[in-house]
């Protein structure tokens, strides 16, 4: 950032910080004395309208494409301070991390459809990166002198090289503990020991329903790729009849109305089913329900090569 802000007064031009982290970051760094930049060469974003376009510099948050950061509200038009046009050029100065590069393609595109020339580290040399490298690693451990060191952040394979370094430092490879999320550290005036382990996944909420399990959300995949069918079915348990039905509802397997004789047919297979079991004896209505779905299931995949979820509903009467 400050070698932004002293190309940009180099150019004449005031700097003004978008996004609220950008603008905290660059206040606490002032206070600090860490960026220098001096009152009449920064602005606030509000009032950049009264500087024309050539000697303003925003510096703006959102380099990884994050769809509520202030460099995507610029991309689709919705910044209300700030508005990119045919002379404006941005800047990425950060690769796109693993897993982000559709969001900041999508930022891209957004901004060369308003006009911009983008610059990033795919055409030019302009990443910054905020990571330490190895050298710096080496350097701090040879400041600090641990006695036990615990390499954190990054995929496994990054803290396996960071407690290389260590090793490289001199710290005893019994002194280096290599944990990983979930793993629980005790540290005493013996040192440092792993004692257990605690759940640390993903966790994934819902409304207020607060965790989601692998189950419900396993139930929402099926239903999203593949759709439901409902058969429901109405029988007289004690005379082993079937007396409506069955009736198949579907939603996302097909379109009921373009497949009326399929459906039918589905219709009749479970109808047979149920009778065949209740004819064999069978009363109890859970077993009933497997009876439906496994007869549901079996055709449905064997006549479209689909597994929709199956709902079985056996009415008694």
């Amino acid at each position: 950032m400050q070698q932004i802000a002293d190309a940009a007064i180099e150019s004449g031009r005031v700097v003004a910080p978008l996004g609220r982290s950008m603008i905290n970051n660059i206040r606490m760094a002032r206070d600090l004395g860490i960026i220098k930049l001096p009152d009449k060469s920064y602005i606030n974003v509000e009032d950049i309208d009264d500087y024309p376009p050539e000697r303003v510099c925003v510096i703006s948050t959102g380099s990884q494409g994050e769809p509520m950061a202030a460099l995507s509200l610029l991309a689709r038009g919705d910044n209300k301070f700030v508005t990119i046009g045919h002379d404006d050029t941005v800047i990425f100065s950060s690769h796109a991390i693993p897993g982000n590069e559709g969001n900041v393609n999508r930022v891209i595109d957004g901004l060369l459809r308003l006009g911009a020339d983008v610059v990033h580290s795919g055409i030019a040399d302009v990443h910054a990166t905020g990571h330490a490298q190895a050298d710096d690693l080496k350097m701090y451990l040879s400041i600090t002198e641990p006695e036990w060191f615990v390499p954190i952040h990054g995929e496994y394979h990054h803290m396996v090289a960071n407690a290389r370094h260590g090793r490289t430092m001199g710290i005893p490879e019994s002194n280096i503990v290599l944990c990983e999320d979930g793993d629980v550290i005790e540290i005493t005036d013996d040192g440092i020991v792993r004692k257990d382990r605690v759940p640390a996944g993903m966790l994934y909420v819902d409304g207020i329903v607060g965790d989601v399990g692998q189950g419900v959300l396993r139930d929402r995949k099926v239903l999203a790729e593949e759709g439901v069918v409902v058969a429901v079915v109405t029988v007289d348990v004690e005379a082993g009849k079937v007396l409506v039905g069955p009736e198949i509802i579907t939603r996302g397997w097909v379109y009921a109305p373009e497949a009326e004789d399929l459906i039918e047919e589905a219709c009749e297979t479970v109808a047979r089913a149920v009778e065949k079991a209740l004819k064999g004896g069978t009363r109890d209505i859970d077993a009933l329900e497997k009876e439906v779905r496994r007869a549901a299931g079996k055709f449905v995949s064997e006549r479209t090569k689909r597994r929709p979820m199956i709902v079985p509903i056996v009415m008694e009467i």
